[in-house]
């Protein structure tokens, strides 16, 4: 029988802010040097050092998080059973997908039918917005958009969701894999190998660097597999959670180590034999996800109003970034500023403008029940 845990504000203070670097990732698009995203360019006001931010989040962000949605699933599973935790993830993750793709398809055509214009130099960049309702099939969502994650989040829980059914039928085996599990994961030299073998066969397998950004609903099933490792890695953490004190081992270490490892594969990158990138990234992934869920098990145990309140809000502020950090660009293309300003400027404002919607259209009302099960 397991007993029931308390409140992790580590961890939940870890899930929120992988939510909220969303908001810096894609402030970044449009100031990028050489990126070949369908997002506008400010071909005047681009930054090198943005390429390298954006990079390193994109490292780390995803397989934290579903770390995160892993460990926080099975919390679910065994605390308050199978049907209690189909039901938090259909209520969670299920509707909110489905609601808000399809609210926020249009508008993002808008913005980007609007931004695209004003970068080209269309004094009549409204007339291609109108152009997106002229046109049925605009308000289908093409893609998954920045909710891609969500979109493999609901797949990936299902499987493990049956998994675990099917695992209880063989306690034996339940028990092995605990102790193995256990074995590798309260060592930090040995969890660090293995995360970075397991990570390095998945980046081989999808010939990338770091975590794959699948957009289209068809399910690639290399994606699938490589966000499916981390999130089982969050199962077998909750199954083993008296290991996390553990993880305040070389914390520091293993980030530093991840960000000077990093920072040798981006500027040589084009030196480097292909092979031995995809190594050196397997372990800066692997150094990453365990360093910084030290740091924070480390710094935010402790219960805090502030964190709980951006945690609480982080799923909304994710939700709804997006238009503004592309739309807001616009509004400043004509300033003569770097990108880096620019980056700064929209970064901030976006953050104001969803926090400020959250705490006075969203936290009191149905809608924070919606996508927080509670309304405050």
């Amino acid at each position: 029988m397991i007993t029931k845990t308390e409140r992790i504000h580590s961890l939940d203070s870890l899930r929120a802010i992988m939510m909220m670097l969303g908001l810096v990732l894609h402030s970044t698009e449009i100031y990028l040097v050489g990126s070949n995203s369908p997002w506008p360019k400010d071909v005047n006001a681009t930054s090198h050092f943005l390429g390298y931010l954006e990079n390193i989040i994109h490292m780390f962000r995803m397989p934290i998080f579903f770390v995160m949605a892993g460990f926080f699933g099975a919390l679910l599973f065994y605390e308050r059973g199978a049907v209690k935790m189909i039901k938090n993830r259909v209520s969670r993750i299920v509707f909110p997908f489905l609601v808000f793709l399809f609210i926020l398809a249009p508008i993002i055509l808008v913005c980007l039918y609007y931004s695209n214009g004003i970068f080209a130099g269309n004094a009549n960049a409204l007339n291609d917005v109108l152009a997106v309702f002229s046109v049925p099939e605009h308000l289908i969502p093409e893609s998954t958009y920045h909710l891609w994650f969500l979109y493999y989040l609901i797949f990936i829980t299902l499987f493990t969701f049956l998994l675990a059914k099917l695992m209880q039928k063989f306690p034996k085996v339940s028990t092995r894999v605990k102790a193995v599990s256990l074995n590798i994961l309260q060592k930090p030299l040995k969890r660090v190998l293995w995360i970075a073998l397991i990570t390095f066969l998945l980046l081989v397998l999808n010939w990338e660097l770091n975590g794959p950004t699948p957009l289209s609903f068809a399910i690639d099933y290399k994606a699938f597999l490589f966000y499916f490792f981390f999130y089982a890695l969050g199962w077998v953490l909750y199954k083993s959670k008296e290991v996390l004190e553990s993880f305040l081992k070389y914390d520091k270490v293993l980030v530093l180590i991840a960000i000077i490892l990093f920072t040798a594969v981006f500027f040589f990158y084009y030196e480097i034999d292909d092979i031995i990138k995809g190594i050196i990234s397997s372990f800066i992934i692997s150094m990453f996800v365990l360093g910084i869920t030290g740091l924070f098990v480390r710094y935010f145990s402790n219960h805090s109003k502030k964190m709980r309140y951006i945690s609480d809000a982080s799923y909304w502020v994710y939700l709804v970034h997006i238009p503004f950090t592309i739309i807001i660009p616009a509004w400043i293309v004509s300033w003569n500023l770097p990108g880096i300003v620019k980056f700064s400027i929209t970064l901030v404002v976006t953050t104001i403008i969803c926090f400020a919607t959250y705490h006075f259209l969203v936290r009191s009302t149905f809608i924070g029940k919606f996508l927080n099960g509670r309304r405050y």
